[in-house]
């Protein structure tokens, strides 16, 4: 078995497909070592293992709302596709979405994963609660309401807690958003004016290949909140296009979410693919760091000084804005952030020295990698960028206390003493 970009080969003697959240406990429970797997959409090792590998894909799937309808609780099962749809039949919605909706829900919580928008955090903040099978095979339920602190520990996990079985997201009311692309926005602009350019509309991203000046600005905004008129025919020296656009430049804009300023439910346009298109195996690698917002400015420079070096390895590169969090490790915990992705082509070699190289110039601006992507620093060095680590790591030894969700990648993050 492969990941999703197929740049990862799972080593798992075996590979279990369990039918009920019974069985799933007692297969935990009798295994060394166990990890699952989502929608394989991460890069790294993170969900790899020597031992057992589950896939929850033959559990139930089932969606409870709340009878106050601020709360939804689903199955651990689910990837944002089908919750999306399920919850806009309902008439309800998530604040947030990632740029590709076929992610699974849990995996995304573990990782990190987010959107764009100043004031949207991450994917993760909408949980309130969850529910873990440990490795004693135990079920426990944990709230941000009756267990704060712990629970802040728990959501991104990078899957070393448990098998998330179960999910309560917070909800709102459905909304409509309706986006536009801007092309040719100069990067001083961008630079200059960033919090003006990234605060224009309820989600803002930027995508350029670092080979020139300029950056092509998708912006979303809630025709709700903010009206359903763009900014104008020229905006940051930038153009209003004239058509639907690819995130990756000469690439058919036809699976993209509909731009042009056509409203549609918040399902349909926050993130940039259309939920009724289903990605091939991705002939493309991952990378991604998470700054402070204040250091935009530092880190649009240093990538244009190295875009001669690394264009040619880029399908594109995409900034994003990430509110601040309170999940201990979250990239975006404790900051207001900017989040710099990169698109490789699928060239291992060159693209593991180009990553070292833009980590070189974003970390020392205070730079956190995406845990689900590639990087370059040591895990240790990863891990040691977060406050709350050692209590993560007591935690893990308190929910997992004979290592049963420990592999190579949280061995090395998390070092046993």
């Amino acid at each position: 078995m492969h990941n999703w970009a197929g740049n990862i080969a799972f080593r798992a003697t075996r590979v279990h497909r369990p039918r009920t959240v019974d069985e799933t406990r007692h297969l935990v429970a009798a295994s060394d070592r166990v990890k699952v797997l989502g929608s394989g959409h991460s890069f790294n090792h993170i969900a790899d293992t020597a031992g057992e590998l589950v896939l929850l894909d033959g559990l139930p799937r089932g969606l409870e709302v709340a009878a106050d309808l601020t709360t939804v609780t689903l199955t651990g099962t689910m990837r944002y596709t089908e919750l999306a749809r399920e919850l806009q039949a309902q008439g309800l919605a998530l604040a947030n979405l990632a740029s590709l909706p076929h992610i699974s829900v849990a995996g995304s919580c573990a990782t990190g994963t987010h959107g764009s928008g100043n004031g949207l955090p991450g994917l993760a903040s909408a949980v309130t609660a969850l529910r873990l099978i440990t490795s004693d095979g135990e079920l426990l339920d944990i709230g941000r309401a009756d267990d704060r602190d712990r629970f802040a520990g728990t959501v991104v996990s990078l899957g070393a807690l448990g098998v998330v079985v179960g999910l309560t997201l917070a909800v709102e009311p459905t909304f409509e958003v309706a986006q536009w692309v801007y092309d040719a926005v100069p990067l001083d602009r961008i630079a200059d004016r960033f919090d003006d350019a990234f605060g224009a509309a309820y989600s803002v991203s930027a995508f350029t290949d670092w080979s020139g000046d300029t950056a092509n600005v998708w912006v979303k905004r809630r025709t709700d909140h903010e009206g359903p008129a763009h900014l104008g025919d020229r905006w940051l020296d930038g153009r209003l296009a004239d058509g639907p656009r690819h995130p990756v430049p000469g690439v058919s804009p036809r699976h993209c979410t509909e731009q042009l300023g056509v409203p549609g439910p918040w399902h349909e346009r926050l993130p940039h693919f259309r939920p009724d298109f289903t990605p091939s195996a991705g002939e493309e690698l991952q990378s991604e760091i998470l700054l402070p917002r204040e250091a935009a400015p530092a880190a649009v420079a240093a990538m244009r000084a190295l875009g001669p070096r690394i264009a040619p390895l880029l399908l594109t590169s995409e900034i994003r804005t990430v509110a601040a969090d309170d999940l201990w490790l979250s990239p975006a915990n404790g900051r207001d952030s900017m989040a710099a992705h990169f698109t490789w082509r699928p060239a291992e070699e060159a693209v593991d020295q180009a990553i070292a190289l833009v980590e070189a110039e974003l970390l020392p601006l205070g730079g956190r990698p995406h845990w689900g992507k590639l990087f370059a620093l040591h895990p240790e060095a990863a891990g040691a960028l977060y406050e709350r680590r050692d209590d993560f790591h007591r935690l893990m030894r308190g929910l997992d206390p004979r290592s049963a969700f420990r592999n190579d990648f949280i061995d090395a993050v998390f070092p046993q003493s």
